[in-house]
C-alpha cells in the first residue's frame, strides 16, 4: 500500500507541533520507511508526532511516530515506539 492522506489527520497543534493520528493496513516498519510521508511534506514537521494504528486488518500495531526530518520534501520517521502492545487480564 501507500500513504493515504484521507487518513492522515490532526489532533492538536500548538507553538509550531503538530499531533497526528494515521491509521493504515500497512505495517509500521513500511510507514517509517524514508519517503512514506513525502506526499506529506508541507504539512510535517521535525519534531511532530503521530500517534499510529498500523497494520489494520492484518498484524496491528499502535504507537508513536516522530517525525526525524523534513529536507527537499523528503521526509523521515522514527521507528515505531509501541503502545498498548499486551493485556496480561
Amino acid at each position: 500500500m501507500a500513504y493515504s492522506s484521507k487518513t492522515l489527520s490532526v489532533l492538536g497543534y500548538a507553538n509550531g507541533f503538530t499531533l497526528w493520528h494515521y491509521s493504515t493496513p500497512d505495517a509500521a516498519g513500511t510507514v517509517d520507511g524514508a519517503g512514506y510521508f513525502n506526499a506529506a511534506a508541507e504539512m510535517l514537521r521535525i519534531g511532530d508526532f503521530i500517534l499510529a494504528n498500523t497494520g489494520m486488518g492484518g498484524s496491528p500495531q499502535h504507537g508513536i511516530f516522530v517525525v526525524a526530518s523534513n529536507q527537499n520534501g523528503q521526509v523521515d520517521l522514527t521507528d515505531l515506539t509501541a503502545m498498548g502492545s499486551s493485556d496480561t487480564d
